[in-house]
């Protein structure tokens, strides 16, 4: 019987030797880091460094490896290389809704922040529910990110414990609080609602609404408001019925706008100001004052919140808050980055602020 063939051994790549022509793997076998240093005349350690930390090998080599995985097709084993090096490159985000064109921007900064500095984003819909975010943090947690960002503060028991025990970086966004589970970056609520009221009061309204979405960061920025008017309105009494509110479920829609403002005017047809709980809904209320006969703004102010990209081109422009979500997405991203590599964070809470852009609705 003829006797098989022992293995050959892997023959060493000389640094910056012409690279080799690729070898023609058998049928189904997936292409390995030696194929592809093989491939770009490199040594596998230099495509390790390559793919990990591009900064740290030359322009050529950078090039020469990037062309041979492209012709090879190879995709990095990450579970393997997560095991031995304890970082996975890898960080999740977790926002309410996909749908929400608030959170867009802030998702789109943290995108490309982590990408250039070769960090992947995972994205998890939580909606509005304790419940929901529990169950996808513990499935997040389970997979060893290297870091975390939930869109709000946490607010669950479980899902805070189980994030402190996990040792895994956290960032909170969309919101401020004394007591961040490790870093934070976000603005005040409770000053947004504030400053809309003395905005309208500025502007001669006295028969000022609201229509607020029903999760948590939303009333809380209506109770603000509320009570910022009574504050400025004595002969409103303290109770904040006095305030008309329409509460809708979240997410808020354009049609949410439009029912919400009907239902407004039911109570108290000499309604001149409204501060709606997004652009999409504030779109809502000027179709349907349109719709309905009511000149904006002589007759009735409007003001949204998230200064969305349409708002400028609304008629009338749409007054609105704005957010600044670049500057969350990129700032989380960098404070994640730090973290990961054992850099010191000397500020981990950050308030970005925010403006309210006066247009021709108000």
């Amino acid at each position: 019987m003829t006797k098989p063939a022992s293995k050959a051994a892997a023959t060493p790549v000389k640094e910056g030797a012409t690279p080799a022509a690729p070898r023609k793997s058998r049928k189904g076998a997936t292409p390995t880091v030696r194929d592809v240093a093989r491939l770009a005349g490199v040594a596998p350690m230099s495509v390790s460094r390559a793919m990990n930390n591009p900064d740290a090998v030359s322009p050529e080599i950078l090039q020469r490896v990037r062309d041979a995985v492209d012709r090879l097709g190879y995709v990095p084993n990450l579970l393997a290389g997560g095991l031995a090096s304890k970082k996975s490159r890898m960080v999740a985000a977790v926002v309410p809704t996909i749908s929400g064109s608030v959170f867009l921007e802030m998702v789109q900064a943290l995108t490309d922040a982590l990408a250039a500095r070769g960090y992947q984003l995972m994205l998890g819909q939580a909606g509005y529910e304790n419940s929901r975010e529990d169950a996808l943090l513990e499935a997040i947690i389970g997979r060893r990110p290297d870091g975390i960002v939930l869109t709000g503060i946490m607010r669950s028991e479980q899902g805070r414990r189980r994030l402190l025990a996990s040792g895994i970086p956290v960032v909170e966004t969309w919101d401020l609080t004394a007591d961040p589970i490790d870093m934070l970056v976000g603005f005040s609520h409770e000053k947004i609602g504030k400053a809309v009221a003395e905005y309208l009061h500025r502007r001669g309204r006295r028969r000022i609404a609201a229509i607020s979405a029903d999760d948590e960061r939303a009333v809380r920025r209506n109770r603000h408001f509320a009570d910022t008017v009574l504050a400025l309105q004595p002969e409103l009494g303290t109770d904040r019925a006095a305030v008309p509110t329409c509460i809708v479920p979240a997410p808020t829609t354009l049609g949410s706008g439009r029912t919400g403002l009907r239902e407004l005017l039911e109570r108290d047809p000499k309604i001149d100001a409204i501060f709606c709980s997004s652009d999409m809904m504030a779109q809502g209320v000027l179709l349907e004052a349109l719709a309905l006969g009511i000149k904006v703004p002589q007759q009735l102010s409007v003001i949204g919140l998230g200064d969305l990209s349409f708002s400028r081109d609304l008629h009338p422009p749409l007054t609105t808050v704005r957010i600044d979500g670049t500057a969350i997405g990129t700032t989380a991203a960098q404070l994640l980055i730090d973290r990961a590599e054992d850099k010191p964070v000397d500020d981990p809470v950050r308030d970005v602020g925010f403006i309210i852009v006066e247009r021709g609705s108000t």
